[in-house]
């Protein structure tokens, strides 16, 4: 969306300017990607970083781009059976029910935070504030944030994994420890 945003506004940006763009917010740890990309396409004048951010805003609406890879579904059932408790945090509810899964989840699963794995695509937001907490971290590389690298050791997952049987067999590790 923010290249059309941005044509309206007369600013050229072809994918390859988008992709550099997104990499940029990814590698600078960015709160908020988008803005940063708008803001990067933009080259950071105020004014229409401003009017291609209400544009974006107004093509988007309240898109959710929230996917389950098909084997998830699999592997979180499998893991139950286990007698794992699968929990997830609160905003990410709504979604697990319009993906069919929520019934697989606790919403407060009562669980001490240094006895949970977190899987997260995120190092920022995700990693580095469950390692934080205490708990045990796995990266699973995909999406836009394939590439964010951990910037200390207080970032750094215990596993790194790139599809879903790579996924089952770092907790299935992780609970060895």
């Amino acid at each position: 969306m923010a290249p059309a945003a941005c044509g309206l506004e007369g600013i050229r940006v072809d994918s390859a300017m988008v992709e550099e763009a997104s990499e940029h917010a990814v590698a600078a740890f960015a709160p908020d990607v988008a803005r940063h990309m708008i803001e990067t396409l933009c080259g950071g004048e105020p004014t229409t970083v401003a009017r291609v951010a209400r544009r974006v805003g107004a093509m988007t609406g309240q898109l959710d781009a929230f996917q389950i890879r098909p084997e998830i579904e699999n592997l979180l059932k499998r893991l139950k059976a286990r007698g794992l408790v699968l929990g997830a945090r609160e905003p990410r509810w709504e979604r697990l029910e319009r993906a069919g899964i929520a019934g697989l989840f606790a919403r407060d699963p009562g669980v001490p935070l240094t006895e949970c794995i977190l899987v997260g695509d995120r190092i920022d937001a995700d990693i580095a504030p469950a390692k934080a907490a205490g708990m045990a971290t796995i990266q699973f590389r995909s999406g836009r944030w394939r590439r964010q690298r951990p910037r200390s050791e207080a970032e750094t997952p215990d596993a790194v994994v790139t599809d879903v049987s790579e996924l089952e067999a770092a907790i299935l590790e992780l609970l060895k420890t």
